[in-house]
Parts: structure tokens; C-alpha cells; sequence
């Protein structure tokens, strides 16, 4: 008898964490920050940050070419850099938490054009 009623108190407990997980899983919520920094010089390249929010919805910004036509251009790396920390420190401070983030780098065929494209991944648990 107590076999039996162990084995249903464990099913019992295991639906309920089971059912639990499911019902915080439901409303877990994600939200990616995409940044392109062109490597192009001259500032003939667009470099952009992307917002994609959880209902699909995008919003871009403006980011600074990383070569200018005399080279690296530190004043707009220096630029960047402040625009995408705060855009970060903002949504942590909305309480999202970064999960992932995925640097890339593309430079097609031979040259110095290409782009550095990094993405944040965000999650949020909470109503949706």
C-alpha cells in the first residue's frame, strides 16, 4: 500500500512541476538587437542597429561607419560603442536578460568590403 501511495504522490508532484514549467514557458518572451557595422571605407557602407520586439514590430537606428577614407575611424567606433551599450543597458533595465549573443563577420570575395554583425538575443518571462 505505501508503494502505491508514494508512486501516486510522485506523479502527482511530477505533473504539477511539469504543469508549471509549461504555464512559465507560455509566457516567456524574446526580443533580438541586431548590429551591422560596415567595414566599407568612406563611408560608403550603412551600418544600423535593428530591434526586433516580441510582436514582430522592428524599430533601426543609425550606427557610424568603422572606415572612413584615411581608415579605421575611431571617433565613430568610440560612437557606436556608446549607442549599443545603452540600447543594451536599457532593455536590462526593463528587466530582460541577454541569453545569447552571436557575433558574425562577412566579407565577400577578395578586398576590404564586408560588415561585423553581432546579435543579442533577450528573453523575458511575464505577461505577454
Amino acid at each position: 500500500m505505501k508503494k502505491y501511495l508514494l508512486a501516486f504522490v510522485m506523479t502527482i508532484s511530477f505533473a504539477g512541476l511539469v504543469n508549471a514549467q509549461d504555464k512559465t514557458d507560455s509566457t516567456k518572451q524574446f526580443l533580438q538587437i541586431t548590429t551591422v557595422e560596415s567595414v566599407i571605407g568612406g563611408g560608403i557602407g550603412r551600418s544600423k542597429l535593428i530591434i526586433t520586439n516580441p510582436d514582430a514590430s522592428q524599430e533601426e537606428a543609425d550606427l557610424e561607419n568603422l572606415f572612413s577614407m584615411v581608415g579605421i575611424n575611431f571617433k565613430n567606433i568610440k560612437s557606436n560603442e556608446l549607442k549599443i551599450t545603452q540600447t543594451l543597458k536599457n532593455y536590462t533595465d526593463k528587466g530582460w536578460k541577454l541569453e545569447q549573443v552571436i557575433p558574425l563577420s562577412l566579407s565577400p570575395g577578395q578586398g576590404s568590403n564586408g560588415i561585423f554583425m553581432t546579435r543579442y538575443l533577450f528573453s523575458k518571462t511575464g505577461q505577454k
